[in-house]
């Protein structure tokens, strides 16, 4: 059963880092009196990111660091990918949860008269926005993380990146004709807009090394109690096209398809894995692959 320990929270809490952006956002906060309001918003990114770290830390991930920006933070963990559907859900809806309890402290702690309803009501509109930012669809935002895993869980791996991917720029883009339309002279949105920009073109320049990644980290995957998926597959493909069918959450038992003797062969994902990383034939033929083999054929 799976748990966690006091020392592994204090592990967690010295992964976390402050992003020069939220240094920047303080200091403008000091520079136009709103520096308690910027307090509180630390506050409460940093229960955010501590809801995602904790979570990920009770299902064994491994937590890289966590980022704190001015409207969330990005909770950095190592993952190729393989990693179950269930745990990254929670992971990241773990987040998002936290803004519901501490907008419900706020109303108990506002009618105990423990804090006045002006600070009630800044806490809650705080908690509000973040909470709506976050569920965008746009990459990194826990809404672009649930994105991509609702796209991945419908489609192959690398397909479903692709997909997420496309989502993602068009709601960015969506986003910034209503910040031009309706906020055009917030500089802390701007910065917002900046960041999500930049994270976007990274995430689209490193879409094959995600999804080698992917690939690579396959081969550690079948300790866990994956079922078995028939993958069926044209022999005129590639190594590389075959495994671009390749989904998260399975195992796949690839049946080929001879298109000349209409013949089948069988074949396990982890043999293509094997040939394309351990001798580099990512371009060899499914036909010529499994021909070099001599593997018997299933029936039809």
């Amino acid at each position: 059963m799976k748990s966690f320990h006091l020392n592994e929270i204090i592990s967690l809490s010295q992964k976390i880092k402050m992003n020069p952006l939220f240094w920047l956002v303080l200091g403008i906060g000091i520079l136009t009196g709103y520096f308690k309001e910027v307090c509180m918003v630390f506050m409460i990114v940093f229960i955010h990111e501590m809801g995602h770290g904790i979570m990920a830390t009770f299902f064994k991930w491994n937590v890289k660091k966590i980022e704190l920006l001015p409207f969330g933070g990005v909770a950095e963990v190592e993952d190729g990918g393989n990693k179950p559907f269930k745990e990254e859900f929670l992971i990241v809806l773990a987040g998002p949860v936290q803004h519901i309890w501490m907008i419900a402290l706020s109303y108990l702690l506002v009618t105990m008269d423990i804090w006045s309803y002006s600070i009630h009501e800044t806490f809650v509109q705080h908690n509000v926005m973040i909470l709506l930012f976050n569920l965008l669809p746009i990459l990194p935002l826990d809404g672009g993380k649930l994105l991509q895993l609702f796209c991945c869980y419908k489609k192959p791996y690398r397909e479903g990146l692709s997909l997420t991917r496309k989502i993602s720029f068009l709601s960015l883009i969506t986003f910034f004709i209503f910040i031009v339309t309706f906020y055009p002279f917030h500089l802390n949105v701007w910065i917002v807009i900046l960041f999500l920009s930049i994270n976007n073109y990274l995430e689209w320049k490193q879409k094959h090394f995600r999804f080698i990644r992917f690939l690579m980290t396959r081969m550690n995957v079948y300790q866990n109690s994956y079922p078995i998926k028939d993958l069926y597959l044209n022999d005129t493909m590639s190594l590389k096209e075959a495994m671009s069918s390749f989904e998260r959450g399975v195992v796949h038992q690839c049946i080929i398809s001879n298109q000349l003797n209409k013949k089948k062969v069988l074949l396990h994902e982890r043999i293509l894995l094997y040939e394309a990383f351990e001798n580099n034939n990512w371009q060899m033929s499914l036909r010529e692959f499994s021909g070099n083999h001599r593997l018997p054929p299933i029936q039809s």
